[in-house]
């Protein structure tokens, strides 16, 4: 009999209609009672939380990783089902997979519409998870949603409400499930950098964005405030004004760490302009096609493995892709 462990943290796909909108209320085991077993199927539930994933804390994700460790310490376990909040799914999906190093798959999965709503997603999604979890292998963590498989990173929240709510803006999907088969496409490999389970307190690291007007006011602020990193959503291919390269290199020589990419949908972060090749002068890092959510996940993940800047730096570009 093949056993997959569920996870459940709250989300669209665990709410209810309250008198102020949707709120998470439903335990696992009723979210995963909405889809019917297939024969030979074990389905464990774990409760980690049932919150909004808008108010999920590093520490909700950290709590995570160390659930699904000690899933997939029992070798009698198929595969995970994380089910969870569509609004922070791509972050919690890439800090997983950044730690993870087992065949067997971490599939993370959501929903749109609650579970009992007209047209809800969850049931496809939920199935399309479970069949997921049980056949992949060596591809890491994954994101099940819509019918499509991707891969944890770059995959992120493309539409607030659209039931085909995610995608890598640069890359395409790892595979589908069409008529309850998995189909992968034949050129997928995983780009693996497990990391040890991190150690010590989460850093602060902020995220600030540029924009036309844009100053430095922010980004010193972050400083101020006690930031070991900083991510820097710069325009285009990841560019900014001088005066923001100069607080750059001024949080560098600080020992702030701080990594650069795009206010765009899609496409790499390169200096192809003298705006985004002072940043790098500064000290900054490029963050390739990883956009913000998930460099500020690699970044925190970086500082959580290492106290030295230097080190952080050395570490971040496997972490990133680059």
């Amino acid at each position: 009999m093949e056993r997959v462990v569920v996870i459940a943290t709250g989300g669209t796909i665990a709410s209810q209609p309250t008198m102020s909108g949707l709120a998470a209320s439903l335990h696992g085991r009723s979210v995963v009672s909405a889809v019917p077993m297939t024969a030979g199927l074990r389905v464990d539930v774990i409760d980690l939380c049932t919150i909004d994933s808008s108010c999920l804390t590093i520490r909700h994700q950290l709590d995570l990783l160390e659930q699904v460790r000690v899933a997939l310490a029992d070798p009698e376990v198929t595969g995970v089902v994380v089910t969870h909040g569509t609004d922070t799914l791509e972050e919690s999906a890439f800090l997983l997979d950044l730690h993870h190093d087992d065949p067997r798959p971490v599939v993370l999965t959501g929903s749109q519409l609650p579970l009992g709503h007209e047209g809800s997603d969850a049931p496809r999604n939920l199935s399309d998870a479970f069949l997921v979890a049980q056949q992949a292998r060596d591809l890491g963590v994954l994101i099940v949603f819509n019918g499509h498989v991707h891969a944890a990173r770059g995959t992120v929240k493309r539409h607030t409400l659209d039931a085909h709510a995610f995608g890598d803006p640069s890359h395409e999907p790892l595979g589908r499930i069409l008529g309850g088969e998995l189909l992968l496409r034949p050129d997928v490999q995983r780009r693996s950098a497990p990391l040890p389970p991190p150690r010590g307190a989460a850093p602060r690291v902020d995220i600030v964005t540029h924009h036309s007007d844009g100053d430095s006011v922010l980004l010193r602020a972050s400083v101020a405030a006690g930031a070991r990193g900083i991510v820097l959503v710069g325009a285009g291919t990841g560019n900014a004004t001088p005066e923001i390269a100069e607080a750059v290199r001024e949080a560098t020589l600080a020992g702030v760490v701080v990594a650069v990419t795009s206010r765009c949908a899609a496409g790499p972060v390169a200096p192809v302009y003298a705006s985004g090749g002072d940043l790098l002068a500064a000290g900054a890092i490029l963050a390739g096609h990883l956009r913000a959510s998930q460099t500020r996940i690699a970044l925190l993940t970086a500082l959580m493995h290492t106290d030295s800047p230097e080190r952080c730096r050395a570490l971040l570009p496997a972490l990133l892709g680059t």
